[in-house]
């Protein structure tokens, strides 16, 4: 389940309702997909792609995508650094980053101009994300290096990074908690007011 921060002002949700009211401001869609039966780190493409066909095919009337994949990544991944540093600046795209994360976790960090205010999403399986085109974002893995998700596009040769060359993403750490890590906190005494 997701975990969201409003960094500016450390409030924090894990609720998916609560996460969905609090980036809806920004035109970003969250919402959670059941991981199904036999779906699983080791699944491969096809066999997400034919799981998931229903909830795919939906996706794709509403958006008006042309082409679904699946990313799969992890630690022994050739080239991950330099794929990465492609998306770990801020940055934007002239179409829709839209994920359905099957396994692994990750953390977008969302920055807002209006509002001044950056969001962190931690993203991990069963989690749905939709990226306004021109939203200014990017995005890191989290420690274990690892992530398998569905694509969508609605350009069939995919999108293009469009950097904003702020550097404001070195004013984040790519840091993922998890809840796991929060229930910890918690139990230690480490008073987390804002967590919902």
């Amino acid at each position: 389940m997701a975990i969201l921060t409003i960094a500016d002002d450390k409030r924090v949700f894990s609720n998916p309702e609560e996460i969905r009211q609090q980036l809806a401001p920004a035109g970003i869609e969250y919402d959670r997909w059941e991981i199904l039966p036999g779906i699983d780190k080791s699944s491969s493409s096809e066999s997400i792609l034919d799981a998931y066909a229903e909830q795919i095919e939906r996706v794709k009337q509403k958006g008006g995508y042309a082409k679904v994949d699946v990313v799969n990544v992890n630690s022994v991944t050739p080239g991950l650094d330099a794929m990465l540093a492609k998306f770990s600046a801020e940055h934007w795209h002239d179409e829709e980053e839209v994920r359905f994360i099957v396994h692994g976790r990750g953390v977008y960090h969302v920055h807002q101009p209006e509002s001044g205010f950056v969001s962190k999403l931690e993203v991990e399986a069963g989690d749905m994300i939709r990226v306004p085109r021109g939203t200014l974002h990017w995005f890191d893995l989290c420690a274990e290096r690892e992530i398998k998700a569905i694509r969508f596009f609605q350009d069939a040769a995919g999108w293009t990074p469009y950097y904003s060359e702020s550097g404001l993403e070195k004013r984040y750490e790519p840091v993922c908690f998890g809840l796991t890590y929060l229930a910890a906190e918690k139990v230690a005494g480490i008073d987390w007011p804002a967590l919902k």
